[in-house]
Formats: C-alpha cells, sequence, structure tokens
C-alpha cells in the first residue's frame, strides 16, 4: 500500500505540470467550454428521476444528443448508444435517477407514509417542499418535521411522512396519489460566483452530462473500435440498471468506465486526510472506493491518454460504490471516472463546471485515443 500511495503521489505531481505538447495539443483542437457544459448540465438537473421513474431525465439527454445518434432503450429501462465498429468494446455508463423517496401507504388523515430510495441524511429534508410524482402531474406537499425528540436525544425518530394539504385518504386520491408513487423535492439549477453552481442531483447529472458533451464532440473517424455509452437507471437502489446492461453484454466488453461522483473532502468541514479532490482542477480517477478498485496499469493508461489530451485529471479514493463494479463477474475491469463534488445527497450540491468540461473531455478521449 505504501509503493501504491506514493505511485499515486507522483501521478499527481506530474498532472499538475503538464508537459508543453500537451498543452499545445489541448489548444489545436475545440475544446470542451464551461459554457456548453452548463447548457447540457443545467436541463438535466432540473428534470426529474428517482430511482425507477427515469423517464424525464431519459427524455432529456434524447433531446441534448446530437442527430446522428440514434438511441435504444432496453427492457430495463437503460438508454444505448453504440458508435463505431470492432474490438475492443469500450463502455461507459453514467446513471439517470437521483435520490427520492416511494410512497408506502396513505394514512386516513391523507398524510404519507414514504420509502426512502437511495441513501441520505432525512433530516436534509424534513420541513421542506415536497413534490409527488403521479405521472402526469406532480403534486405539492411538505415533508412534515418530525416531533422533538425532547430529554430523549436517543430515542429512534418517528417515520418521515409527506403531508399534501388534505385531510383524508380519499382525498389524497383523488388528486392521483398512490401507493409506489415517486416523491422528490422541487430542484433549480442555481449559478453560484465564478464557474461554481448549486442544485440537488448532480449526482449523476454531471456523468450523464460527460457522457453527452463527449458524444457531441466525438470524431467519430477517429475511433478504431466500439464504443458503448450507456445511461442508466436505478442506480441509488443497487446498481440494477447497470446489472441488467452488464449480463446484456456478458463478454463482449473489454473495459467499463462508470463516470460518476467523487465525493470530495474539499468543503469546510471535512478532514483533509481522506477523499481530497479540490474543486475546480479538473476530472478525477476514482482509484479505489467501496465496489472496486482500479487496476494499476489500466490506471496509468487513462492519466497518459488525460496527459496527452491536456486534460486535467485528479487521482483519488472515495468512498460509495460505482455501475462499473457489477461488471465484474464478467472479467470486465472497472476503471471509473467522476469529478469532485461538495454536500453530496443534500438539496444544496456543489460543483465546479471546469470539472463537468474536463470530465466531457476524459470521456472523448478516452472514447477516440484508448
Amino acid at each position: 500500500m505504501r509503493g501504491a500511495s506514493v505511485a499515486l503521489l507522483g501521478i499527481l505531481v506530474a498532472l499538475a505540470a503538464p508537459t508543453q505538447a500537451a498543452r499545445g495539443q489541448a489548444a489545436a483542437g475545440a475544446r470542451i467550454t464551461t459554457a456548453e457544459a452548463e447548457r447540457v448540465l443545467a436541463p438535466l438537473v432540473e428534470s426529474y428521476g428517482p430511482s425507477g421513474m427515469e423517464g424525464p431525465v431519459r427524455a432529456a439527454v434524447q433531446r441534448l444528443l446530437p442527430a446522428w445518434a440514434h438511441t435504444e432503450t432496453d427492457t430495463a429501462g437503460n438508454l444505448w448508444l453504440r458508435v463505431g465498429s470492432g474490438e475492443p468494446e469500450v463502455v461507459f455508463v453514467a446513471h439517470m435517477d437521483e435520490i427520492g423517496y416511494r410512497v408506502t401507504a396513505i394514512r386516513d388523515d391523507g398524510t404519507l407514509e414514504i420509502r426512502a430510495l437511495g441513501g441520505f441524511f432525512p433530516s436534509l429534508f424534513e420541513g421542506r417542499p415536497a413534490l409527488v410524482h403521479t405521472g402526469p402531474a406532480m403534486v405539492p406537499g411538505v415533508f412534515m418535521p418530525r416531533d422533538s425528540l425532547g430529554d430523549q436525544p436517543r430515542r429512534t425518530p418517528p417515520a418521515f411522512r409527506v403531508d399534501l394539504g388534505v385531510g383524508s385518504r380519499a382525498a389524497a386520491e383523488s388528486l392521483g396519489v398512490k401507493v409506489g408513487s415517486t416523491v422528490t423535492m422541487p430542484k433549480e439549477y442555481v449559478r453560484l460566483a465564478g464557474t461554481r453552481a448549486t442544485g440537488r442531483s448532480f449526482d449523476d447529472r454531471v456523468g450523464s452530462a460527460a457522457l453527452l458533451l463527449a458524444v457531441r464532440h466525438l470524431d467519430r473517424a477517429k475511433l478504431q473500435h466500439a464504443v458503448v455509452f450507456i445511461w442508466s437507471v436505478r442506480e441509488e437502489v443497487g446498481l440494477e440498471g447497470a446489472d441488467a446492461a452488464a449480463h446484456a453484454l456478458g463478454l463482449t466488453a473489454a473495459r467499463v468506465h462508470a463516470v460518476d461522483t467523487f465525493v470530495s473532502a474539499d468543503s469546510p468541514l471535512e478532514l483533509p486526510n481522506f477523499a481530497v479532490a479540490p474543486l475546480g482542477a479538473g476530472a478525477v480517477a476514482r482509484a479505489v472506493d467501496n465496489s472496486a478498485v482500479t487496476p494499476p496499469a489500466l490506471l496509468d493508461s487513462l492519466v497518459r491518454v488525460a496527459r496527452l489530451r491536456g486534460v486535467p485529471l485528479q487521482v483519488g479514493t472515495t468512498n460509495g460504490g460505482n455501475d462499473g463494479s457489477v461488471f465484474a463477474p464478467w472479467g470486465v475491469p472497472d476503471v471509473a471516472i467522476g469529478w469532485p463534488l461538495r454536500y453530496s445527497h443534500s438539496p444544496a450540491e456543489v460543483v465546479d463546471l471546469r470539472d463537468v468540461a474536463a470530465l466531457g473531455s476524459l470521456v472523448q478521449a478516452v472514447a477516440e485515443g484508448w
């Protein structure tokens, strides 16, 4: 482990000072700009798609693809785009779903019992506006503040519920709400100072945007093998869409790149001894997380590709899992990449658009040159 740490440190130092050749090559071709990254990211962020209800996000992805891109949707709900031909077949996967809730019961008083879709802290949603997705409409409500714990601070908090402002089960059902409806919080993409932005569901709309940006800039004449782009479903509840894709591809894929969040410690209250990847310093290679370890030789190759194209790339380790890990039973190595994110799975995630542009450029570089 000590040797690996030294190697990673060497990579970081090298990446901090790209060669003159890399800088020249970066300036030679058209680059993905932060303005374009924002134009692609904002409508994805403002599309709602809790796990199992990704339809609006899938439609947004299809609208943002170039006219030549002909997609397919599989029975799981994943969106596929195949480009080029020949071996080795390389796969990129980013998930379309976001955290949320599902209605498990409607009480006699009209309030809704709910179950979390994904992992997060309910307290971040407590006492905030809610939206119940009924299919054709979104019904407003409130995530009900729970009773004070009083003098029993160790007591388990009561169940989380949603108040629609009605007084009976029948009144709630008349709005189209039923058991199985999904629930989210209203959200908006907001530009902050400089190149920063905030909103909810950057995880993994940034990854989805990166695939879109790469496809829009892709030089198909440079492709030496088949490349498969997959926008997957139901990642937050168990990598279900990616698992279906892995079974469909079987032994044909040579490598998979899961494109997902790098939960960074670059925030005011985090300890800087783990998962530090500063916002604005570029994309991140997820060398190790809770679900996968990138083979060192492939990590080195990824770093070389980034350097040759002048794409800023950081290398780090973090918590969490990624879609690429379910390809492991098929013998497919997972080379996960992402971007640094503050306040993950909260209503106020923060991203730097320079990192979004870098991530899109990295996906493009890997597709064309590796």
